[in-house]
This record gives C-alpha cells, structure tokens and sequence, in this order.
C-alpha cells in the first residue's frame, strides 16, 4: 500500500488533477465546499472524463457550496452526476436543521486511490496548513460503500439508518462516520477511548476548539497520569468568534498541565489526533460541539507504520511553526474580552 500525507494544498490539488486525468472508470468526490478557480479547474477535467464514459459523481454540501453556481453546468452536461446535500429551504426547524451540514472531504478513483483530510476545494484556503492523506490500496472501496450511503440519503434530514453510524474495519484501519446526533456522537466517543488509552503523548491540531466536557475531562485524566498533552490551534483562525471563546478553555486548561501551542503561519486546518506516536485519527471532525453533535464527518483510524513516520514529521513540522500559549497575557486579558467570552458561551454548540 503506497500512501502520501499532504499539508500544502497546491501539491494536493495538483496530485489529484493528475489522478482525475488518469482515472479509468470512476472518480467520486464528497466536499463541503467546491468552489473558485480551482474548482473550476476540477470541473473542466472532470467532464473531459465523464465525456469519456467515466462514471463521475459529486456529493456536495449546499451550505459550503453554491448549489445553484451554473460552474457545474460543463460536467452535467458531459453525463456526470451532481447531487447538493440539504438545499437551503426556509421551513419549520431550518434554523437547527441548517446546521447539520455535510462536512466531509473525501475522494475515491477508480475504487483504488482514496484521499481524506481537512482540505476542501477552494481558492480560500489555498495557503492554509492542512491534512489530506492520500492512499493507493483497496480501503477505497470501503470509502465507496460510505460515500454510496451518503449519496442516496442526500435529501433526508432526520432518517439516518444505523449503518451510516457503524464503523467499518478495514484491515488495518477504522473509518468512523458520524451522523448528526446529540446521543452518539461516534467520533466524539472514539477519540476519548484513544485518548484514554494514551500512555506517552497526546498531540491534537484543529483549528477549532471548544471540547465538551467529557474531553476535556479525558485530556485531564491523561496529564494526571503522565502524559504529554499538546495541543496545536492557529494563533488566528479564520473565525475570529470561535478564537474568543476558546480562550475561555485554554487557560483552565493551561493551569491542568495541557500545553498549547498557537499557530503562527497561514490559519491552520488540519484536524488530527495523534496518540504515542502510534495511532492516528485523521479526518474532517473539528474538536468542537458542532462537528461533534451536527455535522455529518468522517476520520480514519489506524496504526499503519509508513503513515505514523509521515504524521510524525507533519507534527513536528507543525510544532516548529508554534509559540507557547501566553498564559500570563492570558490571565491580563481585558474585561471586554472576558464579557464576550460569557456572552456566546451559550451557543457554542452552533458555533
């Protein structure tokens, strides 16, 4: 099984138009968002496939991606098939309803090539820090089976069977997928197992954090026992109001043992768990309520050794690009801020 970690999302985007051009019989993409001039460029060489007899098919968010953008017009024409997940309908509920989105980034080729990660297809985060993992090896028709479940339930809100939450064991790894749900929450509940079963070390880069009260109880737990806990976010993340109201966890946490280490280049946006330099958890779930208890998000599990090396080197790539939390500047901070930090604590869940 040859495998690739990406963080630079130009190499990304490159590596997978080569893929897409050299794709015999099918290319399958799931994205929130899908849009700019990179977009486009997919687009064009998606329809030059599907007017190759290439099976093409897309799954989209409507909330990340312009559903009525006349940019998918080339490929539709060409005979690829474009599905947009909850079009945004004003009706009883939308409010909540608006909120459990279709947050995963997926692609499969040929049922031979997967990637899954943090990126999505846009001009926007171009020069952010992601993580994408690129895998040739027949786990890519394990992502089919996911993607054709998500594919066919692409209208429903509410009626989700039990085998879009079952984790599916692949060899040596462990898709688990997550449907909107305040009870479950699968990945929530597989991340505070490995968590807890840490023994060395802990590293956790997201570019939102807003833990829920079990994670932060587990993460606790692990400093208490002797583990090494850091956890990466951007110095500023593209949501200046989530960035607020994580300070409000940061510090408690800080006086826990957990070291933070705010990142100071482009926003970063990768999502990883990563225990003892052993296990990884990589995929497209944030640390925070949302993607926990709204979002429909995917990550895989798995120990396989050529991956962890490039995941070790990805964090410390990371951790060398960081500045330590500034507790004592933290404790200074302004009244203002810390009003603000109570005033939207209250709707962190949508956050």
């Amino acid at each position: 099984m040859k495998s690739h970690l990406f963080d630079d999302p130009i190499k990304l985007y490159n590596t997978l138009l080569n893929d897409i051009q050299e794709a015999q019989s099918s290319i399958i993409l799931e994205f929130y968002r899908f849009t700019g001039s990179i977009g486009i460029r997919l687009i064009d060489a998606l329809a030059l496939k599907a007017k190759q007899g290439i099976e093409v098919k897309l799954l989209l968010d409507s909330w990340g991606t312009d559903w009525r953008h006349e940019q998918f017009a080339p490929l539709i024409q060409a005979g690829g098939e474009v599905r947009f997940f909850h079009k945004i309908i004003l009706r009883p509920g939308f409010f909540i309803r608006s909120h459990r989105r279709n947050h995963r980034k997926l692609v499969i080729i040929d049922s031979k090539i997967s990637y899954i990660g943090s990126s999505n297809i846009s001009d926007y985060n171009i020069v952010w820090r992601e993580l994408i993992l690129r895998i040739e090896g027949p786990v890519a028709t394990a992502f089919r089976e996911t993607f054709d479940q998500m594919y066919a339930k692409h209208t429903d809100y509410l009626a989700y069977p039990n085998e879009m939450r079952t984790p599916i064991f692949f060899r040596d790894f462990e898709i688990v997928r997550d449907v909107p749900s305040i009870r479950s929450q699968m990945i929530r509940r597989r991340y505070t197992k490995l968590i807890n079963k840490a023994r060395k070390s802990i590293i956790i880069e997201t570019p939102y954090f807003l833990p829920s009260f079990l994670v932060r109880k587990a993460l606790i737990a692990a400093v208490a026992r002797g583990v090494k806990v850091q956890i990466c976010v951007p110095l500023k993340s593209d949501m200046s109001i989530v960035d607020k109201l994580r300070n409000r966890y940061i510090g408690p946490l800080t006086e826990q043992g957990i070291e933070f280490l705010m990142h100071t280049g482009h926003n970063l946006h990768a999502k990883l768990l990563f225990v003892d330099n052993t296990t990884f958890a990589i995929g497209s779930a944030n640390f925070d309520y949302r993607s926990f208890r709204f979002q429909h998000e995917m990550t895989l599990i798995g120990k396989y050794a050529t991956i962890t090396a490039q995941v070790i080197r990805h964090t410390t790539e990371t951790i060398n690009q960081c500045i330590p939390f500034d507790y004592e500047a933290w404790k200074k901070r302004k009244l203002f801020d810390q009003f603000l930090e109570w005033l939207i604590l209250p709707i962190r869940h949508l956050l």
